[in-house]
């Protein structure tokens, strides 16, 4: 490649970091614009905790979907919709929105810092 290559190849990562785009094809997003994006119903919220986590508060309307079951899981879920995926701290969610970006879903947005983050409404 010429230089001038290099440099576009490189403007491009800095540009698509710059937007919240990971490299791995899913937008991190912070719980403040995760509830705007929630607010004006944009997107579905999954929820990747254990059932026992999301009982004691989830997000209102927010789709219990556990991480260990998110693979057998796939043919439930709409690859066309927008998605926040949800965790209590970010690390489960990551892993479920590589595993969605790897089974040809586009529009899946990681919620970072989870539900140790959301400081707005929550249902029980």
């Amino acid at each position: 490649m010429n230089r001038v290559s290099h440099l576009l190849v490189i403007l491009l990562v800095v540009v698509l970091t710059a937007c919240g785009i990971s490299s791995e094809g899913y937008r991190n997003v912070s719980s403040e614009e995760a509830k705007q994006l929630i607010d004006n119903k944009e997107v579905v919220v999954l929820d990747v905790r254990t059932p026992e986590e999301y009982q004691e508060g989830h997000i209102p309307n927010a789709i219990l979907l556990p991480l260990q079951e998110l693979e057998n899981k796939l043919n439930d879920l709409d690859k066309e919709e927008t998605y926040i995926v949800v965790c209590r701290s970010g690390n489960r969610s990551t892993q479920a929105s590589e595993i969605l970006i790897n089974n040809k879903f586009t529009n899946i947005n990681n919620m970072t810092g989870g539900m140790n983050n959301w400081s707005y409404e929550v249902e029980n």
